[in-house]
């Protein structure tokens, strides 16, 4: 990921519009004429023979005559020449370029895959961005910058639109003029050789006129960095989704025409609500959800209050919020005596709120006053229906006099039947208040607005600590697979998938081998009782083919009886196939018990993916599954869960006791695990998992193997808990702690640690006086992305979030970037034990092993313990030019060796 010149590429102070296309280009000519007409200040130079110097404030023959090296080149030009322009526009050192489309046949640009490939690998040399080819152009209307193919130039706005179709941007283009709604940025990716939505989402999240980002999605060629960005920019504003293929026939299209891997829409689902993104299926949504982004104030919680001038209308509206989830305001007494006197009178529920259909704007406004004023009301549904009673632009005057100012709460309107474009519908977008055509979609887009609240907060929610101590044997694991891809398979044997299971603590049931029928006999008389007999050959992954199954066995003789049976039927339908043995194992008998299944998958695009659902025989019929990217931990696992129809089941009903969630969701967080670790695994089932309020337990289980091409981590879409980084530090007192990287689970612990601090230790690390660490707070220290910061903490072992956490060391860089930034706080009363500069010379260490070459800090400069160790750890240390009470350190990683002295530095407390 890198937004490495994106500013020169969103914001430059100077543009190339290099255009060798034929005279009569319809492109170049769209191009010329949208670049000097939308009031760019920069420079602006054309390139190539057939410009007018009348036309331009500089005109030049070719790239190397141009009088300057422009910070954006936008090139039209014939596919052959592509290579060579690049070539030298990057010798120009020119920082980005966009090669734009020529319209319905792409004629002059279509490129093949071979062509994308070599003029992205030219870019990359000299460290020039790429947008295309067969891009609309990018528009930045804020700074007069329309450097695109578009027939209609955008209004300046919030929201920031991103899509590889061009034909998309203009259709949303083309409806957002005609209501008046403005973009922050219209970008139009292409081809997608080089710059991707993983970079854009990285500058648009830090670009404070940018309110919220909508994104439209064919293909992603770097899912870990789209996952990465994401979940970053959905912490501080709304990214909503559409996403084109949820069907196989728009998949195949696809697949043709962008050819990066297509990953199933399922997993898209579940990608974009773990990076806390909210998706929108079709295009009519993608409208709305500009409306409501561009104009709405994002509502405090869920709960909506509707009012309207037609009872069936309301009812409808209401009917609809019960439909999608939502959930109807219920309104105070004080709220509905105020209705009341208004003359407007509610039913037994209050809302939705019926005012009469020869509402004027008075009674509009005095109704509105009184529910506005409802503390428990977040949202307002305004629904105004056509009446030979009433002026309907009255009441919408009546709309806009209650919530101008007014920011909560949210208002949202439908005059159902006006033309868009005029009357009410016109007054209430230059007041900034959302309007749609039927009262569903509004509601449709409060949802959105919730949608985008649920899924932040979820981002931010700490989640319980695990109920057990999980360490897995990592090495008995790894030894089971290397036996299986050592011998050539691509199965493992059912005992040793049971072993790997049991490597990892997953509850198996009790499972016996036996070499032949009378050893068979000999373990059935021995476990008792009822016993299953399988058959275990590594030539026949599937038993059902050759009936290699047998349950409720009966007794020794019946066991023994089963194994020969199955030796027979091997011989006549797999008569090559190896038997080395029989599996038996006692019928597990859990009266009420519930069947799950637990799987992963392995997904070209995404890696692997944990799936959990109903399970048994009938599992493809009940088609009851949802999906997690890993790594889980409880809230995840419970969250993946709870989004099943049999999780209701599991929460008990009737007479049937609540089945251990949390055992199962501790199975999930293991096997989620297992997958991390190993990137061999490429298919793992569990069917059935038996469950009830005792544990759960599986009964049967299949693991597909195969070499691995790249590390266990290479192929997750998220960066994993970095076990490596962990580590045992003995300290002067005689104890033995761990230093570790944090993880959410660690919230509780540093909130109890900062609780210690003194109000002076607190100024001294936080610059200000700061009573409580909020849990926004702590959950921005405790819930990081590894690939783009690290904190270590100093800790005692045991479970997170039930331990003393005694300091913590972070550093944070920009995406893309070589600097970061530290920041070290130990706790007063474990002075004097080494914690500071332990954390410090490994987050140094760290920082060097990822590339970065320069740590920076701002201390107070009474922080006199710091300076020093800064000093000690070859930090230099210079003025801050506006704040003489801050002295800014810094430490250079590099030195002519490649090494940084810090890097060498001995490992010592």
């Amino acid at each position: 990921m890198s937004t490495r010149h994106l500013e020169n590429l969103l914001k430059p102070k100077s543009v190339a519009v290099v255009d060798t296309a034929e005279a009569d280009s319809v492109v170049g000519r769209i191009l010329a004429d949208n670049l000097r007409t939308a009031g760019f200040k920069g420079k602006l130079v054309a390139v190539g023979a057939g410009h007018d110097p009348a036309d331009w404030p500089s005109v030049c023959a070719s790239v190397a005559d141009l009088p300057m090296a422009p910070d954006l080149a936008v090139i039209n030009a014939p596919v052959d020449q592509l290579p060579d322009l690049i070539e030298s526009l990057g010798r120009r050192e020119t920082k980005a370029a966009v090669i734009v489309s020529s319209g319905p046949t792409r004629r002059g640009v279509e490129t093949d895959a071979e062509t994308t490939r070599q003029i992205a690998a030219i870019a990359r040399s000299y460290r020039l961005r790429l947008i295309g080819p067969n891009s609309l152009g990018v528009i930045v209307p804020s700074i007069g910058l329309n450097a695109s193919v578009a027939p209609i130039a955008p209004m300046p706005g919030r929201v920031a639109f991103v899509a590889q179709s061009g034909t998309i941007g203009t259709s949303v283009l083309a409806w957002a003029h005609d209501r008046g709604i403005g973009f922050s940025h219209l970008l139009s990716l292409g081809d997608m050789p080089d710059v991707n939505f993983g970079d854009l989402l990285d500058h648009l999240a830090n670009d404070y006129a940018v309110h919220a980002i909508l994104l439209y999605i064919e293909t992603l060629s770097d899912a870990r960095n789209f996952m990465s960005a994401g979940r970053a920019a959905a912490r501080t504003k709304p990214v909503l989704v559409v996403k084109a293929g949820r069907h196989a026939e728009s998949v195949r299209v696809m697949a043709l025409r962008e050819g990066p891997a297509i990953a199933p829409d399922a997993t898209f689902d579940a990608a974009f609500r773990r990076a806390g993104m909210l998706r929108v299926l079709s295009l009519e949504e993608l409208f709305d959800a500009v409306e409501t982004l561009a104009m709405a104030q994002p509502p405090n919680g869920p709960n909506l209050a509707v009012v309207s001038n037609g009872g069936g209308v309301g009812n409808l509206a209401t009917d609809f919020v019960v439909d999608v989830g939502g959930s109807l305001a219920t309104f105070a007494d004080t709220t509905r005596a105020a209705l009341s006197q208004a003359g407007v009178q509610t039913g037994p529920s209050g809302n939705p709120v019926d005012i009469g259909a020869e509402a004027d704007g008075e009674r509009y406004r005095a109704a509105l006053e009184a529910i506005s004023a409802d503390k428990g009301v977040d949202a307002v549904l305004v629904i105004n229906c056509p009446t030979a009673m009433a002026s309907r632009d009255e009441a919408a005057g009546a709309v806009i006099d209650v919530f101008k100012g007014r920011r909560r709460p949210t208002v949202l309107t439908s005059w159902v039947g006006a033309p868009p474009a005029t009357g009410p519908r016109r007054l209430f977008a230059e007041n900034r208040i959302p309007t749609y055509a039927t009262p569903d979609q509004a509601v449709g887009a409060f949802m959105h607005l919730v949608g985008y609240r649920r899924n932040r907060d979820m981002l931010m929610e700490t989640p319980p600590s695990v109920p057990e101590t999980f360490v897995p044997d990592v090495a008995r694991a790894r030894a089971t697979i290397e036996g299986a891809l050592g011998e050539g398979r691509s199965w493992l044997t059912e005992p040793e998938s049971v072993d790997l299971l049991e490597a990892y603590a997953v509850p198996v049931a009790r499972t016996r081998v036996g070499r032949d029928p009378d050893e068979v006999a000999a373990l059935a008389a021995e476990l008792g009782g009822d016993v299953s007999v399988k058959i275990v050959s590594p030539d026949i992954p599937n038993r059902s083919e050759v009936r290699g199954v047998s349950l409720e066995v009966a007794g020794p003789m019946a066991a023994r009886d089963a194994a020969i049976a199955m030796i027979a039927r091997v011989g006549r339908l797999r008569p090559t196939a190896r038997i080395t043995g029989f599996t038996v194992q006692p019928m597990v008998r859990r009266p009420g018990a519930h069947e799950l299944a637990i799987a992963i998958t392995c997904d070209p695009l995404f890696g692997p993916i944990v799936v959990f659902g109903h399970g048994g025989s009938g599992v493809e019929v009940i088609d009851d599954n949802a999906l997690a990217l890993p790594p889980l931990n409880m809230h995840l696992a419970r969250e993946v869960m709870s989004r099943t129809r049999v999780y209701r089941l599991l929460r008990g009903h009737r007479d049937v006791p609540a089945a251990n969630i949390d055992a199962v969701a501790m199975t999930l967080i293991k096997v989620a695990q297992l997958a991390t670790d190993f990137a061999e695994i490429v298919e793992l089932g569990i069917n059935p998992l038996l469950v009830d309020a005792y544990g759960d337990v599986a009964l049967n289980v299949h693991v597909g193997v195969e070499p691995a091409s790249g590390s266990s981590t290479d192929r997750l879409a998220i960066s994993p808990y970095p076990k490596e980084l962990e580590e045992h530090v003995p300290v002067g007192d005689g104890r033995e702690l761990l230093v570790r990287p944090v993880v959410p689970e660690d919230e509780p612990s540093l909130q109890a640690a900062f609780a210690k601090l003194t109000a002076e230790e607190i100024r001294l690390r936080f610059f200000a006086p700061i009573k409580t660490l909020s849990h926004v707070m702590a959950a921005r220290f405790t819930q990081i992305d590894y690939d783009r910061e690290m904190a270590l903490i100093v800790t005692e072992h045991g479970i997170p979030g039930k331990t003393e956490l005694y300091g913590v060391v972070s550093i944070v860089s920009d995406a893309g970037s070589d600097t970061a930034e530290y920041a070290l706080l130990v706790r007063g009363d474990m002075t004097g034990l080494g914690f500071g500069p332990v954390l410090m010379r490994r987050i140094i260490d760290y920082a060097h092993s990822r590339g970065i070459r320069r740590i920076v800090g701002d201390v107070l400069r009474e922080n006199e313990t710091m300076l020093r160790l800064c000093k000690v750890l070859g930090f230099t240390q210079s003025n801050v030019p506006d704040d003489p009470s801050l002295v800014q350190v810094e430490l250079e990683l590099e030195d002519t060796t490649g090494q940084s002295e810090a890097g060498k530095a001995p490992r010592s407390g």
